[in-house]
């Protein structure tokens, strides 16, 4: 999350100058999370934003709280 948030590796969040998480979700199984992932890359965007604000309506940033977050999404 450290280094998500500091944008300190080349990647899409330093590219795009993302800097807070708003979703997340948690899976026992990479397999699932890989699946979950490249199904949500399908979805129109209204469809993200619905999910987003449906647990997080603020859209508070839940890294300030990390590795303590206990917020189950």
């Amino acid at each position: 999350m450290f280094e998500h948030t500091n944008q300190l590796n080349e990647g899409f969040n330093k590219k795009y100058g993302l800097n807070r998480l708003v979703y997340f979700e948690t899976f026992q199984y990479i397999n699932d999370a890989i699946k979950r992932e490249k199904n949500m890359k399908k979805w129109k965007r209204e469809w993200k934003i619905n999910l987003i604000e449906e647990k997080n309506p603020r859209w508070s940033d839940l890294a300030k709280e990390w590795p303590n977050h206990e917020l189950e999404l």
